[in-house]
């Protein structure tokens, strides 16, 4: 298998059984810890039917912080959650991997630095983390997308590391690519608008086309590596099994990226490369 010649050809790689099973298990511990610990006093709910509607100050701050996103249908007509609230986060983000001492290791291993090298990273830098919960029966449809829309680069050089950290199949929402679908160009860019909050900038109006797109049913341990340009989505959970996932975006230290991008990170707490938590070092974006 020439992985960076599949990548290249279709947009995205399945590795099974890339992460054993107890790292999988060690990582869901740590976050449900870190939900338990979580007093909401803030809430912001994830959503990608309406994204501008999620950005509040509490998201547009999360760039390098641990925070904290309610499911969109978690809430009853009065506020009040429907169930209990390790039940009712979507995600956490989007700086578990700098904060977190588990999630920085389990984010910064030679296999995944030799991976991002091997798939034309110069200067690897792991710009944002999510824990996605994929809650049973409110587990909510994300639609089909390109990451570079949110992390945008010149030139673009956004590449996704998505684990499986629990078998994903249709009925919990696995995900969904469009094989080569990487090829169609950007079509918009999620950035801060002038004004305060956020807004879609239409690069091509053209919308993303989903015939052709196929499921990518994977099991607990499996690395799913999606290229930013590739169109992809996931369906709501309808089941009674979670879901959870551990995704890693990266982009290449050498591009540029914007300051109008809606993910910002402030100069004491500078994006870092496949280093370790404790020494600081590393690539570090412009």
């Amino acid at each position: 298998m020439n992985r960076a010649k599949d990548f290249e050809r279709q947009g995205f790689l399945v590795l099974p059984g890339f992460v054993p099973a107890a790292a999988c298990d060690a990582l869901k511990a740590r976050a449900e810890e870190l939900v338990a610990g979580f007093q909401p006093e803030t809430v912001s709910i994830f959503t990608t039917n309406d994204q501008t509607r999620t950005s509040d100050e509490y998201f547009l701050a999360s760039g390098d912080d641990i925070r904290f996103f309610f499911e969109e249908n978690a809430f009853r007509p009065d506020g009040s959650l429907r169930q209990d609230k390790a039940l009712s986060i979507n995600k956490i983000g989007h700086a578990l991997h700098d904060l977190d001492p588990l999630f920085d290791q389990f984010s910064r291993t030679q296999e995944l630095a030799g991976l991002a090298s091997e798939l034309g990273l110069k200067q690897p830098v792991l710009l944002q983390s999510m824990y996605i919960f994929k809650q049973p029966h409110i587990g909510g449809e994300v639609n089909c997308h390109q990451d570079a829309t949110f992390l945008y680069t010149e030139p673009s050089t956004c590449l996704g590391f998505w684990f499986a950290l629990e078998d994903a199949t249709l009925e919990n929402g696995c995900l969904w690519a469009l094989p080569g679908g990487h090829t169609l160009g950007l079509k918009k860019r999620f950035v801060r608008a002038e004004g305060g909050g956020t807004a879609f900038q239409v690069l091509d109006p053209a919308p993303l086309p989903e015939e052709g797109m196929v499921p990518l049913e994977v099991k607990k341990g499996t690395l799913v590596v999606l290229h930013g340009l590739l169109p992809h989505k996931s369906g709501a959970n309808t089941s009674s099994k979670s879901r959870h996932a551990y995704s890693v975006h990266l982009i290449d230290g050498t591009a540029r990226y914007p300051e109008d991008n809606w993910l910002q990170r402030s100069p004491t707490r500078p994006p870092r490369g496949f280093s370790s938590l404790a020494n600081g070092r590393g690539n570090r974006a412009p």
